[in-house]
């Protein structure tokens, strides 16, 4: 009974076997092949990193734009190992599993381009902008609400470092889609000044005080475009606006120009006797429900005659 047993089970043993005895030929047989893919792939990996770090310095010399240089860097560096990896299979004789690999590559990336739309967006919106370059780093922006200096792009994201001191993070779909405000492309911003005098006041007089006032300041760029109009009558003063142009993003900053053309008209226009007027309020005792001024007063007079 037992000799049976045993001879039912020789024969699946026998396969094994032979299969593992099979196994170790072909693995001995492929052993050289084996080496010789090995050795390929680390020579395309070596030839990769050394074309990236050529492709580098050549577009470091065309160009300033430091993420077309990563982008195409990263290009280079991938696409010479994986043509090292085919190359490797190759010698493996693995040039079916090559094609079937390729397919199911094909059905996995349609399958994750659903599930990662978004990680897809901004990986095709940072190549986007890697090309068309309308930010660099050091740029000032204002996008999303946000505004800071740009401290690094990648394919994913773009950082910037705004004047609170926070870090902030954009998608660069994000950056494609909104509007991008680039305060450094023309080097130069304008300064938005409201002002008011008081309706006594010469108004040719204060124009030519505003205007020759900051002609004089430090760091005003283009005083020929600078802009004096008169906006308005206001509740208590005759409203006006100056419109000057100063270096930016350059010292000093828009915030300090803004701050010392405020002291400069102040003190142009004490020297001058210029009122800056308070805001004036009429106060009615007129109206339905209350009394006059005048009734008022003749209540209090009675009543201290008592």
């Amino acid at each position: 009974m037992f000799e049976t047993d045993l001879s039912a089970y020789s024969e699946p043993l026998q396969l094994i076997v032979e299969k593992v005895i099979g196994w170790g030929k072909t693995a001995i047989t492929m052993l050289p092949n084996f080496l010789v893919a090995v050795i390929t792939v680390v020579i395309f990996a070596l030839l990769a990193k050394l074309l990236s770090k050529v492709i580098h310095k050549i577009l470091s010399k065309t160009t300033s734009n430091l993420t077309l240089q990563k982008l195409f860097k990263r290009v280079v560096y991938f696409a010479v190992l994986a043509v090292g990896l085919f190359v490797a299979l190759g010698i493996l004789e693995l040039d079916k599993t090559v094609t079937s690999l390729l397919a199911g590559v094909g059905v996995i990336g349609l399958a994750l381009g659903f599930a990662f739309q978004d990680i897809a967006s901004n990986f095709i919106s940072g190549v986007i902008l890697a090309v068309r370059s309308p930010i660099s780093i050091g740029d000032i922006i204002e996008v999303s609400r946000h505004m800071g200096t740009v401290t690094d792009t990648n394919l994913r994201v773009t950082t910037i470092k705004t004047f609170q001191g926070q870090e902030v993070f954009i998608p660069n779909s994000n950056i494609l889609q909104d509007a991008i405000v680039n305060y450094t492309t023309y080097g130069k911003r304008r300064v938005d000044l409201a002002v008011g005098v008081s309706y006594g006041e010469d108004l040719r007089r204060v124009r030519e005080i505003v205007l020759k006032t900051i002609e004089k300041m430090d760091n005003v760029i283009d005083p020929e475009n600078t802009i004096f109009s008169y906006t308005g009558f206001g509740g208590s003063s005759i409203d006006f606006e100056i419109m000057f142009w100063i270096e930016y993003p350059n010292n000093p900053s828009y915030l300090q120009m803004r701050s010392e053309a405020i002291m400069s008209i102040k003190e142009a226009f004490d020297q001058a006797n210029i009122t800056i007027p308070f805001p004036i309020r009429t106060l009615d005792f007129g109206i339905k429900g209350g009394q006059k001024l005048s009734e008022m007063q003749m209540h209090i007079n009675g009543r201290s005659d008592n």
